[in-house]
């Protein structure tokens, strides 16, 4: 398996669409072997293909909290969403971001698995907000998109901020210092 490059905001790639699965075969196995790990290795709960920049319809999730129930969804559509709440979200692709956004805490889902089957699931709780979030990277939409415009509007502000504190400091661990004889 190999760990591959998570895409952050604001690249423009996580917006792309993506599109449905066609051709399932090794290839397609090594890709969602390669998706899992690289969501277990930068401790995620759930991974979409789009961001780490493959633009197919897969999505991976775990929210076992041990991380050994991998469940993949491939081209997912939600047939039914219930119990419409509040619930705080994060994302690999904007680190250390956390806010409340509203989901459906129930869904049901038809999905492909690796060797093009459909099965139709029900999901509650994490599982199905979890799903929605990564669906939604599938659509080129974070749950950024989600909140109010200032809460947008802060959270952009505040990314930004991180980035500029992580560029300061790593260009003063950089610097070199003359030795004076």
């Amino acid at each position: 398996m190999t760990r591959l490059a998570i895409l952050e905001y604001p690249d423009e790639r996580l917006r792309i669409i993506a599109k449905p699965v066609t051709t399932f075969d090794a290839g397609l196995l090594k890709l969602i072997d390669d998706i899992l790990e690289t969501m277990y290795a930068s401790g995620g709960i759930g991974l979409a293909a789009t961001q780490v920049n493959v633009h197919l319809q897969i999505v991976a999730i775990d929210v076992s909290g041990a991380a050994n129930q991998p469940q993949v969804f491939i081209n997912p559509q939600i047939l039914t969403r219930s119990e419409i709440g509040w619930v705080e979200e994060g994302c690999l692709s904007l680190p250390g971001i956390y806010e409340n956004v509203r989901r459906a805490t129930r869904v049901r889902v038809r999905t492909l698995d690796g060797t093009g089957a459909a099965h139709d699931r029900d999901l509650d709780g994490m599982a199905a907000v979890c799903l929605q979030h990564e669906m939604d990277h599938l659509q080129g939409k974070l749950f950024l998109d989600l909140l109010s415009f200032f809460k947008r509007r802060r959270v952009v502000k505040r990314l930004n901020e991180d980035r500029r504190v992580s560029a300061t400091a790593e260009l003063a661990g950089n610097q070199q210092v003359p030795i004076r004889p």
